[in-house]
């Protein structure tokens, strides 16, 4: 890895180790519940694309530091335009694209809270071991918007239509056990052998040949990879409409205010007729 790659990842809030032929991807903003902001997409995109580049990196494992595995979108950088990089080159898009895509085997260890994006980036994995303390929900609707990162596919695809509505219209919080009964996780383990049971797995897998596992997983992502893009188009231009319309301003307000929101009286068209 190059001196460049290595600190962008150090400054976006990411910790990488390499073992043998195991990446470890460490999401360290603690401070923030390990929540994405452009520095952490881009640092995680960097890390994803070196990884799938050499070919001493046979598998990827991602968690979190801390009590989260992550808290979603970093609100705060969303409130704050010149923050907010370019979408196109950096963030959440080139981060997303990096891990859909991903051509080798994948594994989550979702070590604690798993909110947003920490939720909807699972079905991208290929596997999923979660502690058996950690919760995941996927906030969107409650906040006046909508589905991304592909999982309005995604999600009926892993864990069937109906958990799938659960998952996405109640805005729930989903225990250790609902996620792998759903599948969306593939097993749960005691929060302190969490990252040892990821890791065995991991290199159990590292030790098959790369070139076998890169030809295994590009047969899987050829069945779905197409869909998954299409899938998140519809999305971004659906978020496009509902963000800063009429029921995600009541969401704000009502997150401000300490209040429950009311979204009784709401029009029911996505861009609230404006």
């Amino acid at each position: 890895m190059t001196s460049e790659i290595s600190k962008a990842v150090a400054a976006g809030g990411l910790i990488l180790e390499d073992r043998d032929r195991v990446r470890i991807l460490t999401l360290d903003r603690e401070d923030a519940l390990n929540a994405f902001n452009d520095t952490l997409y881009d640092a995680m995109a960097l890390a994803l694309g070196d990884a799938a580049e050499r070919d001493d990196i046979a598998v990827v494992v991602v968690t979190g530091a801390g009590r989260a595995f992550s808290a979603g979108q970093d609100l705060g950088e969303l409130a704050d335009p010149p923050r907010h990089q370019d979408g196109e080159r950096h963030g959440f898009r080139p981060f997303i694209e990096s891990i859909e895509a991903f051509p080798k085997p994948l594994i989550a260890a979702v070590n604690g809270m798993g909110v947003g994006i920490g939720l909807t980036m699972l079905p991208h994995c290929d596997l999923v071991l979660i502690a058996e303390d950690a919760r995941l929900r996927a906030p969107f609707a409650s906040l006046g918007v909508t589905a991304e990162a592909g999982s309005s596919f995604l999600l009926p695809a892993t864990i069937g239509w109906g958990a799938a509505a659960h998952v996405l219209f109640t805005a729930r919080w989903i225990d250790a056990d609902q996620a792998v009964e759903m599948g969306l996780a593939y097993r749960q383990v005691a929060p302190d052998k969490l990252l040892d049971e990821a890791l065995a797995l991991a290199e159990e897998i590292a030790a098959m040949p790369v070139s076998s596992l890169v030809a295994t997983k590009k047969l899987m992502l050829d069945a779905r990879l197409d869909a998954v893009r299409l899938a998140r188009g519809r999305e971004n231009a659906a978020f496009a409409k509902l963000v800063n319309g009429p029921a995600n301003r009541e969401a704000i307000a009502a997150f401000r205010e300490r209040r429950p929101p009311d979204f009784s009286n709401l029009p029911a068209d996505a861009d609230g007729g404006e």
